[in-house]
């Protein structure tokens, strides 16, 4: 497959890239599909202010259940790139459909919480937020395929887009 052409290649024209404007995770309504979590009293966000991140769990909502392939396959198709078995990918592709992105918070209004690099698309129901404690990070060295760093490198990039 040629570069820009795949779904989820950075290149692809109209992709989705990670927002960078400020979004509104909280404060949905109860009748959404899929359904989300109950209401959340604004007492919940109190605080939450005095974090720089969160940890965002959300549902792939938008993807077709039906392509799920838990066997061995090249991230973006990519035949440069080995084989990987899905535990071994972050996509959509999920046994539970749920994604986790960390993101920055900006503000917290009420129920409106403000981030910036958020990976999901606009409208993405969000399941739970939690804030982001240093302590639960990485500890230790980290490592990772160099196909990892080359498919992600400008990611969080600047949008090219208008």
């Amino acid at each position: 497959m040629t570069r820009g052409t795949h779904p989820h290649d950075p290149d692809r024209p109209g992709r989705r890239r990670p927002d960078r404007a400020h979004r509104r995770l909280l404060g949905w309504d109860p009748g959404d599909h899929p359904p989300r979590p109950r209401a959340v009293p604004v007492e919940a966000t109190q605080g939450l202010e005095e974090f720089s991140h969160l940890e965002v769990v959300f549902f792939f909502h938008l993807t077709d259940q039906t392509d799920l392939n838990l066997g061995l396959r090249r991230a973006r198709e990519n035949p440069a790139w080995p084989e990987v078995g899905n535990l071994g990918h972050r996509n959509m592709r999920r046994r539970n459909w749920l994604g986790i992105s960390r993101c920055k918070l900006i503000k917290v209004d009420g129920l409106d919480l403000h981030v910036e690099d958020f990976d999901a698309v606009d409208g993405t129901p969000v399941l739970d937020v939690k804030p982001w404690f240093a302590e639960f990070g990485t500890r230790g060295e980290t490592h990772q395929p160099a196909w990892v760093t080359e498919m992600l490198g400008d990611y969080f990039a600047p949008s090219t887009e208008a």
